[in-house]
């Protein structure tokens, strides 16, 4: 396929769409028999059937869900730029690619995305989540325009981006309010004999919470280990046990999950980065979301 018709693949997005040649005729005010010629020269052109009959109706094939899915994104792009320019705001990106590594609690990634929505110029958040190598990948290939990161690029990582810190939150430990006095008088030891909840043990702050138990001498049951932050909240409502979180994020946890603060994990961090193509940050959600995370969040 050396040129691809943009008429007659909006034809087969629309069939695909109404899920039959005759309701995609009513909608693009056609007949029938012009969008099925312009279907058999896209199917010509593509050298694949992209339909194939089921009842009274059409589905697609495997090639034919190939192509749909690059054609709701070439006609998803047009209709942004449709809105941008009738926005008058040409220099504002109309959305925001971002990364998320899997590994950092989802109310931090609320909390630093959060300005973003709030923008006057209106600019559109999606929302990726991933573990950092493949969001990397991503961002290397211009999919992402940032990264969430709870670490800064790996040493050795072939791919030009740069790490931009964003700031650090000590961590607590939280438990359900129906047993969080029994874990908060006596803190940290309380926690010897505590089922606790952790992060999985490849993470980086699951390292340096076991070398913060090894300190103080602590050798509690993990009673489960996670890698979504949210699904440990979720046990610890159910009253199972202490889950350490940011402190940063001490009063959302604490109103949304019903549990209450027992300890601060002294001298255990964690930091959070975006990482973006560019050595000088120059999107200017992303540059609002960096102002706001050092100077709020994270002051």
């Amino acid at each position: 396929m050396r040129h691809l018709n943009y008429n007659h693949l909006y034809y087969f997005w629309a069939v695909a769409r109404e899920g039959s040649i005759a309701k995609a005729s009513e909608v693009l005010h056609l007949t029938p028999q012009t969008i099925s010629g312009q279907l058999k020269v896209l199917e010509d052109s593509v050298g694949e059937p992209l339909f194939q009959r089921v009842g009274r109706g059409l589905a697609l094939t495997d090639a034919g869900y190939l192509v749909n899915q690059y054609a709701d994104e070439i006609f998803s792009l047009g209709a942004e730029l449709t809105e941008r320019v009738k926005s008058h705001q040409p220099g504002m990106p109309a959305s925001l690619q971002v990364g998320v590594v899997n590994s950092i609690a989802k109310l931090i990634g609320y909390r630093i995305l959060k300005p973003v929505i709030n923008m006057k110029e209106g600019v559109r958040v999606v929302c990726r989540e991933g573990d950092l190598e493949s969001l990397l990948g991503e961002l290397a290939v211009h999919r992402l325009d940032v990264v969430l990161s709870d670490r800064p690029i790996p040493a050795g990582l072939n791919v030009r981006a740069y790490s931009h810190p964003l700031g650090e939150s000590e961590i607590s430990f939280f438990a359900h309010e129906s047993i969080a006095d029994r874990y908060r008088d006596n803190f940290p030891a309380s926690l010897a004999d505590a089922p606790l909840l952790m992060p999985l043990a490849r993470s980086s702050l699951r390292r340096s919470l076991d070398e913060w138990l090894d300190r103080n001498n602590l050798n509690p049951v993990i009673a489960a280990e996670f890698e979504d932050s949210a699904l440990m909240k979720a046990f610890a409502q159910g009253g199972l046990g202490p889950f350490p979180a940011p402190t940063a994020i001490s009063a959302e946890i604490q109103a949304m999950y019903q549990v209450r603060q027992i300890g601060v994990a002294s001298g255990v961090r964690e930091s959070y980065y975006a990482i973006s193509p560019e050595r000088k940050l120059k999107h200017p959600a992303i540059l609002e979301i960096t102002r706001l995370a050092r100077d709020d969040l994270f002051s």
